[in-house]
């Protein structure tokens, strides 16, 4: 795990270089998530805001890791490295700064810099400048952020309207599966609301 915030983004800068060319303009995702992205890709400099499941947005950064993309999770201290790695993300590409503080507009940006995909979420209330901010960082480095949250002005707004655990039979056997009802909207091509079924594991 990174340490203080001045040394985040020196150390990532050192220890990671661009894989995805500048030239690509958008980044994959799981077959289960295409259905509910435009193109059933992620943009590059977009902000895909995600509500109610942090499984879920991590699962957006699944494919792009598996891809060879560096990613971030910012603010999820409780994050279990083994659940990351059964969503599909690449451990070996994934930085984790579980507890930012009060700094992490600073760190986010840092990692925006730096990396392809950030899931981020915040330890309160976002400011509007905090908003803007960090989705024209996103813009201008051709990066996707991924806040946690609601987020005003997203390109894409995923929310998760229904979760429904799956293996258990009357007091015995195991969680073997999560079914997440999500809805999507947004700005521009994502103006059109979708809706779908989606299974992780558990």
């Amino acid at each position: 795990m990174l340490s203080a915030p001045s040394s985040r983004e020196a150390a990532l800068q050192d220890a990671t270089s661009p894989v995805s060319l500048a030239g690509e303009q958008v980044l994959p995702v799981l077959p289960v998530l295409q259905c509910l992205l435009p193109g059933g890709v992620l943009r590059r400099g977009s902000t895909v805001a995600v509500v109610g499941s942090t499984s879920l947005a991590l699962a957006l950064a699944a494919a792009p890791s598996e891809a060879g993309s560096w990613c971030a999770a910012v603010g999820l201290p409780s994050l279990g490295l083994v659940a990351a790695a059964e969503l599909g993300v690449s451990l070996e590409r994934l930085a984790l700064v579980g507890d930012p503080g009060e700094s992490w507009p600073s760190v986010v940006a840092a990692l925006l810099d730096a990396l392809d995909v950030v899931v981020v979420r915040p330890p309160g209330p976002v400011r509007s400048s905090h908003v803007r901010r960090l989705a024209a960082r996103a813009r201008e480095r051709g990066a996707v952020l991924v806040p946690v949250c609601s987020w005003e002005g997203a390109d894409v707004c995923l929310g998760v309207t229904r979760s429904e655990w799956h293996g258990l039979g009357a007091g015995h056997g195991h969680l073997r599966s999560r079914r997440l009802d999500v809805t999507s909207r947004g700005r521009g091509t994502a103006a059109r609301p979708r809706q779908a079924g989606v299974w992780l594991p558990p």
